[in-house]
C-alpha cells in the first residue's frame, strides 16, 4: 500500500480508528515515530504523518509535510461502459483504476439487463482500495446514463467500439469511447454513430466487453 486514504488528511493532527487502525497496529505493525503517507483524493498532496502514539483502539498522528504529487495516467480516457453483471464489472474494475481510466459512465443500452442495477458505494469502496495499493492520488469519476442516446447528447464526439475494417484503435486518437455489454450494440444504436467514429480491433477473436474495456485501455493509456 503506497498511501492510506483518509478524507481528512491534510489536518494537523488525525486519529486513526477502527479498520485503519487494525492495519496500522496489527497488519503493518508500525511503531511510535513511524511515517505514514495519506491522501484525500480530493487535492493532488501527499500528507507525511508521524505516529505519535498507539493504543488499542487508536493511533494518533501529527503532520510533519505536504508535497504536490498527482499520480495519473499520461492522457485521459472516459468510457462509456453498456451496464453488463455488476459482478464482473468488479472483477474487473482494479484494473481499470490502476490502468488509469479516469471516467467511467455505465450506460443502459438495448441489450443491458434493465435488473443490473449499479452499486456505487461499493464500487467506490473498490477504487479507494485499488488507489491506495496503486498510488493513484484521484478517483476514478463513476456516472450512470439512462440510455445510449442520452449518453451521446452529453458526449456527440465519442468513438464506438464496434466492428470496423478500416478503423482500428490502435490508429485513432480517443478520449471518449462506447463499449457495447454482450451481443455488442443494436442496429439502431450503431446508426447513432457516424462511422468515421466507429472503430475495432485488429483481431478476428471475439471478446468479451470486460476484455474488451480493458484492452481497450491498455492501448491508449500503457
Amino acid at each position: 500500500m503506497l498511501y492510506l486514504y483518509n478524507p481528512s488528511a491534510g489536518a494537523l493532527s488525525l486519529t486513526l480508528e477502527g479498520d485503519e487502525h487494525r492495519y496500522i497496529f496489527k497488519v503493518r505493525r508500525h511503531k511510535i515515530d513511524d511515517i505514514l503517507y495519506l491522501r484525500n483524493l480530493e487535492d493532488v498532496l501527499l500528507y507525511r504523518y508521524r505516529i505519535t502514539a498507539i493504543d488499542k483502539r487508536t493511533t494518533q498522528l501529527e503532520l510533519q509535510e505536504s508535497q504536490s504529487s498527482e499520480v495519473k495516467a499520461s492522457t485521459s480516457l472516459h468510457i462509456g461502459w453498456c451496464v453488463i453483471d455488476p459482478k464482473n464489472i468488479e472483477k474487473i474494475l482494479p484494473s481499470l483504476n490502476e490502468i488509469g481510466v479516469e471516467k467511467i459512465t455505465f450506460i443502459y443500452c438495448s441489450r443491458s439487463q434493465k435488473s443490473f442495477k449499479i452499486d456505487f458505494k461499493r464500487f467506490e469502496k473498490i477504487l479507494l482500495n485499488s488507489s491506495q495499493q496503486s498510488g493513484r492520488s484521484q478517483m476514478m469519476i463513476l456516472e450512470v446514463a439512462e440510455t445510449l442516446e442520452d449518453f451521446l447528447e452529453k458526449y456527440p464526439e465519442s468513438k464506438m467500439l464496434h466492428f470496423s475494417e478500416n478503423n482500428f484503435v490502435d490508429d485513432t486518437p480517443i478520449s471518449t469511447i462506447v463499449v457495447g455489454c454482450e451481443g455488442g450494440f443494436s442496429q439502431s444504436e450503431t446508426a447513432l454513430v457516424k462511422a468515421d467514429n466507429i472503430v475495432g480491433f485488429k483481431t478476428a477473436l471475439v471478446l468479451k466487453s470486460e476484455s474488451a474495456v480493458c484492452a481497450l485501455a491498455s492501448k491508449i493509456l500503457l
